[in-house]
């Protein structure tokens, strides 16, 4: 379930981009009154910004919904790793502060050298 999250999560990312790249800028309107009539348009007269923001908005809202049930299912997958059984950070710097510190040293009368 998590993996088709994911790729739907990453296929709305890549819409959204396309449409805010396809869509004009507010300097585009100047153009409007030199001849390009805008019965010329693909949308109809009224123009494709309606249309075009209306869906940006719903594809930013589904977006949104699926980060955030993707944070529901990483919160969920760390409580169940944490409920297994394995340690939690402070019980591992509790450990590591009471280990007991072991020097090796080689015998006085060896001339050994020292093991690492």
């Amino acid at each position: 379930m998590e993996s088709l999250i994911v790729v739907f999560h990453i296929i709305v990312a890549i819409a959204i981009i396309g449409l805010v790249l396809i869509q004009q800028g507010k300097g585009a309107d100047a153009g409007a009154s030199f001849g390009g009539g805008a019965s010329q348009t693909v949308f109809g007269s009224a123009g494709s910004g309606n249309f075009l923001t209306r869906s940006t908005s719903i594809l930013a809202a589904v977006f949104f919904a699926t980060s955030f049930s993707l944070a529901y299912f990483a919160k969920e997958k760390a409580t169940s790793l944490s409920s297994e059984g394995l340690p939690s950070i402070e019980a591992v710097k509790t450990v590591e502060q009471e280990a007991p510190v072991v020097e090796e040293y080689a015998p006085a009368d060896s001339e050994a050298p020292l093991v690492d």
